[in-house]
């Protein structure tokens, strides 16, 4: 029935059909190392990852891109038609939750995004030397980066730090592990050490604190006040002097006239 339509339709006809017919709309598919939906990549620190795009069913060539996050990967000729690949080598800690998206050039809609998940032992820094002031305060700051997340300790001379109720305080956040000291003491002295723990490896960081003799505070007002009391006393002192002399040398003036006279 459809056919025998179609045969009594003229050429003019035909075009004007097919041109009516919705465009701009591609039937073209993506995939990501064989898979059509948006995915999370496993992947490990050190090693490398390759994602390679590739258009199905098109039906003319085209042309892809490739967004590492929010900026544009460049791409070289010959890999960008109907098939691109990208490559992270080595991977490392940063790459952890980096989003891949790969896109058709012609329909920007048409893409798929790959996320890693990389997996990594615990990444440890911070200030490892500090140097206090008996009866002042001070905390011990460490960064850590781990994937799976790592069981954290404090140490101190390598044996389990007793913490004292009123003068130590822990926190954690996803990327630091801190230790807080209140009203420093000279038996404080000693080297605490952050100890990460995560299902790859255990890694330790020393952190070396020295608490020096709290230096006596001499009190700045009391001596600008007695300075600025001596200063007003020579003031007034060397005023006085100068009137008594004045007068005198009035007087002598005196007796100098009459004598002429």
């Amino acid at each position: 029935m459809v056919w025998k339509i179609i045969r009594s339709l003229t050429a003019s006809q035909l075009l004007l059909l097919v041109l009516s017919l919705p465009q701009g709309r591609t039937s073209s598919v993506l995939t990501v190392n064989g898979r059509t939906e948006n995915y999370i990549l496993d992947t490990y620190y050190g090693i490398q990852a390759s994602l390679e795009c590739a258009v199905q069913n098109h039906t003319r060539d085209e042309e892809l891109l490739w967004y590492r996050e929010a900026g544009r990967v460049d791409l070289k000729n010959g890999n960008k038609i109907n098939t691109s690949s990208v490559c992270v080598s080595p991977i490392n800690e940063s790459d952890n939750g980096v989003s891949f998206t790969c896109k058709l050039q012609r329909d920007q809609t048409v893409s798929i995004t790959v996320v890693l998940n990389v997996t990594f032992p615990p990444l440890l820094s911070g200030n490892g030397f500090q140097t206090v002031e008996e009866g002042s305060d001070v905390r011990l700051v460490c960064n850590v980066k781990s994937n799976p997340q790592a069981q954290m300790l404090w140490y101190r001379n390598n044996s389990a730090l007793v913490l004292e109720k009123d003068r130590h305080q822990i926190q954690q956040t996803r990327e630091s592990f801190q230790l807080s000291i209140t009203r420093v003491k000279k038996s404080d002295n000693g080297t605490y050490n952050c100890i990460a723990s995560s299902s790859l490896k255990t890694e330790t960081m020393d952190f070396h604190l020295v608490v020096k003799d709290k230096v006596p505070v001499i009190p700045i007002e009391p001596i600008i006040a007695a300075c600025v009391v001596v200063f007003l006393t020579l003031a007034f002192a060397l005023l006085s002097r100068r009137k008594r002399i004045m007068k005198l040398c009035v007087k002598e003036s005196g007796r100098n006239s009459e004598t002429a006279l």
